[in-house]
């Protein structure tokens, strides 16, 4: 019997809304992890998320610096996305690359909550692509359809405007 060590995973990504392929990363996580690291708490994310690294404004540089280094992350493969090539470019990942787990998703699958938001305002199923109560959830609060993005089409999360309102005292 294998022993298996407890792994704590903290997701990262917009999971707006959360579909099967964000659940199937924990467990491609979790298989990769018991048999190559011990337990620590470590970010997951996709490989898209790794690609918001490199986003000037949106991610500070002594963040990814305290969060690969500290914790570690775990990123799955996404589609034609190419983590490598990421942790390569990037100063801070090649720097602590050896924390960093590159896990292949061996299901070529390439859901993300960005298709199938657009899949849910243009009136398409999504069907099998999401949770059925998850699916629920939608129809009932009449969300991600193209009436409701259009009212919040201008609207600035939470978290953005308080960095934006940052930002723009900065530079006065």
């Amino acid at each position: 019997m294998i022993n298996r060590v407890p792994v704590a995973l903290l997701a990262c990504g917009s999971f707006n809304p959360i579909t099967n392929m964000h659940m199937r990363m924990f467990e491609l996580a979790r298989d990769h992890l018991h048999q190559t690291v011990v337990p620590r708490l470590k970010l997951l994310c996709g490989a898209d998320v790794l690609k918001t690294f490199d986003i000037p404004s949106l991610w500070k540089d002594e963040h990814i610096e305290e969060i690969v280094q500290k914790f570690g992350l775990v990123c799955i493969s996404r589609g034609d996305v190419d983590p490598q090539r990421f942790i390569y470019e990037s100063d801070i990942l090649f720097k602590h690359r050896r924390n960093i787990h590159v896990v292949r998703e061996w299901v070529m699958n390439d859901i993300s909550a960005t298709h199938i938001r657009r899949a849910l305002r243009r009136g398409h199923s999504v069907k099998y692509l999401l949770p059925e109560s998850v699916i629920d959830y939608i129809q009932q609060h009449n969300i991600y359809t193209a009436e409701s993005e259009q009212q919040n089409i201008y609207e600035i999360l939470q978290p953005l405007k308080s960095q934006s309102s940052m930002i723009n005292m900065l530079n006065d």
